[in-house]
């Protein structure tokens, strides 16, 4: 039991993604872009100081909406809480926004510095014409808004780490005891697992106390079209064709986003070309060369099978096999890359979502990626519709804001005996849940599946 308390306590350490913890009222407002030179390629290193040629000024509006200085109006929308993207004049600016690590301090009025490049012109992949920029906030500033010890009293997040997991066989009866919906069960392979191990294949996404909800109001359009869908539908079999990729296992390594972004686009190939072409990517190019992701530490499908995919294109498992660590980049040179003409979040923006809208799409164009929260409880499906039981520690509890959050693909869609569910594509294998899926109660936002679906379009040229 204790190392089960080391395991939730832990949970609250783990460095995922960026450590910075902004939120959407301190992000919109007035901010002042600084950009340099604009005549660079993908190839460009925004790591350093650089020159400034000139500035715009921009007005971040709820909840999409951006304008310039002259009343230009483009779009914009929140990277969870991590940071921004806005796309206007035919541009695209994406930058993390600033924290300070140690006590983290997270410093939501300005960024860190960020990629601009022209915004997709047809078919011509990648975007031309790139630069760096930087942003900082005019007026009412957010400075220092999360403070956050990346360590607890009495406990060393190293001493833990290294401990092996040891599943609690009563806390597993419990889940079973507590409802009828699904099954938990001990695997074996997480007996030789330490509780790092664990918390790196949980995934590596950090939940914020401001998360932003779903959005309730739905046109009536919408809801005319979601009436028409079928009960259900899988990818997996439509009219006897499979549209989905195998299983894959992540390992030890917090690359779910990884998996996730690849499998999403790895099934819209497959459906764009009616199973013409059948690849899988490369997860291992993802985690090791992507300035948009933290590796083994995680990152998001939006900054992966969207805008990755569409700035640099992706390679297949073949030409880049996946190790399972943070390895230096070694993309190789001359081999195929496919790219992404359009990408986003459903609801048009972070905070959009909405059951009926991931229906909608779902039915008509195919998987979506989506980020939940994993719970001690979900780790021990076997079989069934999964709720969050609610047994046992809930990070929710003790630190919000260092919960540790997991990457998946959206197939399908049904109903079993009264309870409507998602059916869902995860990356720890084939010997778990349900053949290395899972189904999950649907239209409750259950473990925030609902919360942030990303879809992603790539270019398929026959």
């Amino acid at each position: 039991m204790l190392l089960y308390i080391l395991l939730m306590v832990y949970i609250s350490l783990v460095a995922s993604d960026t450590p910075a913890n902004c939120t959407f009222k301190e992000t919109r407002g007035i901010w002042r872009f600084n950009i340099g030179s604009l005549n660079s390629t993908n190839k460009i290193d925004c790591t350093n100081s650089f020159p400034v040629e000139h500035s715009i000024k921009l007005h971040l509006i709820f909840p999409d909406v951006v304008t310039d200085q002259y009343g230009n109006i483009g779009t914009w929308t929140m990277i969870y809480n991590q940071g921004f993207e806005v796309v206007l004049l035919g541009r695209r600016y994406f930058a993390f926004q600033q924290f300070s690590s140690g006590v983290i301090k997270s410093n939501c009025s300005r960024t860190n510095n960020g990629w601009v490049h022209d915004n997709l012109h047809g078919n011509i992949f990648p975007p031309k014409n790139w630069g760096c920029f930087k942003g900082e906030k005019i007026g009412h500033k957010h400075e220092n808004m999360r403070k956050e010890k990346l360590s607890s009293p009495g406990i060393s997040s190293n001493d833990a780490s290294a401990k092996l997991y040891q599943p609690d066989l009563k806390y597993i009866q419990k889940i079973n005891e507590a409802q009828n919906l699904w099954q938990a069960e001990v695997y074996e392979e997480y007996k030789d697992m330490t509780i790092k191990d664990m918390l790196q294949r949980a995934g590596a996404t950090k939940a914020s106390e401001d998360r932003v909800h779903p959005n309730e109001n739905l046109s009536k359009y919408a809801q005319e079209e979601a009436d028409m869908l079928p009960d259900s539908i899988d990818w997996r079999n439509i009219d006897g064709v499979n549209y989905i990729s195998p299983i894959r296992n992540q390992g030890t390594c917090g690359s779910c986003y990884a998996f996730a972004s690849m499998a999403l686009l790895e099934a819209n190939v497959r459906i764009e070309s009616k199973n013409k072409l059948q690849p899988v990517f490369s997860t291992q190019d993802v985690v090791s060369c992507s300035e948009y992701s933290q590796g083994c530490d995680g990152g998001f499908p939006y900054l992966v099978a969207g805008k990755y995919a569409q700035d640099f294109g992706v390679i297949e498992e073949k030409d880049y096999p996946y190790v399972g660590n943070t390895t230096k980049c070694q993309r190789p040179n001359n081999v195929t890359k496919t790219y992404v003409s359009n990408y986003g979040y459903i609801g048009g923006f972070y905070g959009g979502c909405h059951e009926t809208l991931m229906r909608i799409h779902l039915a008509t164009k195919g998987p979506l990626a989506v980020s939940i929260m994993v719970y001690s409880d979900l780790q021990f499906y076997k079989s069934g519709i999964y709720i969050h039981t609610g047994l046992g520690y809930d990070p929710w509890d003790f630190n919000p804001w260092e919960v540790t959050n997991h990457v998946v693909l959206v197939v399908g869609y049904g109903e079993e005996a009264g309870v409507n569910y998602w059916v869902v594509k995860n990356s720890w294998g084939e010997n778990w849940g349900e053949d290395g899926y899972f189904r999950i109660r649907r239209g409750t936002d259950e473990i925030a599946i609902e919360s942030m679906a990303v879809y992603a379009e790539p270019y398929v040229n026959l």
